[in-house]
């Protein structure tokens, strides 16, 4: 959109008036569109709904391991262990711990690396998880993966080919994560959460209105449906 208005200014500059305004009309309607409700969550909620949320321990299969990918993390930041995880990081690791306490004699895996000196996301899950009574233990931390790829490869590294792990992220990257993991040569079984569509009654005049959290809602549906056709490319 930033880029279509970039040229309808310039195309207005070298004297192609009608062209110009067209051009500059069209991002302005188009950002408008992918920030508002309907457009955002239409987009989104294919991806999140792809899915089942795991309300309880699935009664099929030998699970391994709670692996909780992961997701922003400020470790600079002068706050409470918990406050410096990022919303999604917060609500992955408080499922994960969800499902661990159904099996609290498996491992809990949290991943997540960093960069230089600083604490890694998966030390920052570790301690926060040791704060909300995980026994320090059962937690594993894979402190190197800085993408999805890498947290799969990472996590078929510990448990071996094969293994049936209980994948928690956020419900819009489950399909990318699950499909790296299988890729992976894992068996996952998908746990999402972290849901961000259709959260806002349609009754509501917020529903209606354009804003700067719906476009990020968009931003999120273009960026995980790229990532997957990624994949599918490689693959």
């Amino acid at each position: 959109m930033a880029a279509i208005f970039i040229v309808g200014w310039l195309t207005r500059r070298l004297g192609r008036y009608r062209l110009g305004d067209s051009l500059m009309v069209m991002a302005m309607l188009l950002l408008l569109l992918t920030a508002w409700p309907p457009v955002a969550d239409n987009l989104l909620e294919p991806l999140e709904s792809q899915y089942d949320a795991l309300a309880a321990w699935p009664e099929d299969g030998e699970i391994e391991a709670v692996v909780v990918l992961g997701g922003g993390w400020q470790p600079d930041r002068p706050w409470s262990i918990t406050g410096r995880l990022s919303e999604s990081s917060a609500v992955r690791l408080m499922e994960g711990i969800r499902l661990w306490r159904q099996r609290p004699t498996l491992p809990l895996l949290v991943s997540g690396g960093g960069t230089g000196s600083e604490m890694t996301m998966a030390e920052g899950y570790a301690e926060a998880a040791e704060a909300l009574g995980v026994t320090a233990e059962r937690i594993v931390t894979l402190t190197s993966p800085h993408d999805t790829a890498a947290e799969a490869v990472a996590v078929q590294a510990q448990l071996g080919e094969g293994a049936q792990v209980l994948l928690v992220t956020s419900a819009s990257h489950m399909p990318r994560a699950m499909r790296h993991f299988e890729v992976a040569g894992l068996a996952p079984v998908a746990a999402p959460t972290h849901y961000l569509a259709s959260r806002t009654e349609s009754s509501r005049l917020a529903y209606w209105v354009p804003s700067a959290h719906e476009l990020r809602k968009t931003e999120r549906a273009i960026y995980e449906a790229l990532g997957l056709l990624a994949i599918y490319w490689e693959h």
